[in-house]
C-alpha cells in the first residue's frame, strides 16, 4: 500500500500515464511515462527558460529515481502530438554518467534540427534500464 506524501514545492511536470514492462530474461525493465511539463505561468520562477530547465531536470530526477547508479540506462523522448518528428535519444550509459550537461547537449542538438518540438506538448518518456550484476557468485 502506498503512503500519501505531501508535495512541498510546486509540481514542475504532470504524469498523465505510466506503463511498466519487465524483461526478466535480460534483467531489463522498461517504463514509459506520458508527461506534460507545466506552463511557466504556474511555476513561480523568474523566467520561462528557467522554468523549462527546472521542469526537465525534475522530470529526469523522477524517471531515474529507482535505477541504481551502476545500471545501464537508455532514454527516448517522443512528442505524442507529432510522432513523425525525430525523438530525443540518450544512448545507453551508466546512470551515474547521466549529468545535466549530457541531457542538455542532446536537447540542444534536437532543438537545432527539429523546430516542431514544443515543451507544452505531451511527451512520451521511455526509460529502459538493464540491471548489471554486482560482485561475483
Amino acid at each position: 500500500m502506498s503512503q500519501p506524501f505531501e508535495v512541498l514545492e510546486p509540481q514542475l511536470f504532470e504524469i498523465l500515464e505510466v506503463h511498466t514492462r519487465e524483461y526478466s530474461r535480460f534483467n531489463t525493465r522498461g517504463r514509459q511515462w506520458n508527461v506534460s511539463l507545466n506552463p511557466p505561468a504556474e511555476i513561480p520562477l523568474p523566467d520561462p527558460v528557467t522554468a523549462f530547465v527546472d521542469s526537465v531536470n525534475n522530470m529526469f530526477d523522477h524517471v531515474l529515481e529507482y535505477v541504481r547508479d551502476a545500471d545501464m540506462v537508455g532514454i527516448t523522448i517522443h512528442n505524442k502530438v507529432s510522432q513523425s518528428d525525430k525523438p530525443i535519444v540518450f544512448s545507453y550509459r551508466r546512470k551515474d554518467q547521466i549529468w545535466s550537461d549530457v541531457i542538455w547537449s542532446v536537447f540542444d542538438k534536437l532543438l537545432q534540427s527539429n523546430a516542431r518540438f514544443h515543451p507544452s506538448d505531451t511527451l512520451i518518456v521511455t526509460v529502459h534500464s538493464v540491471t548489471m550484476p554486482e560482485g561475483c557468485n
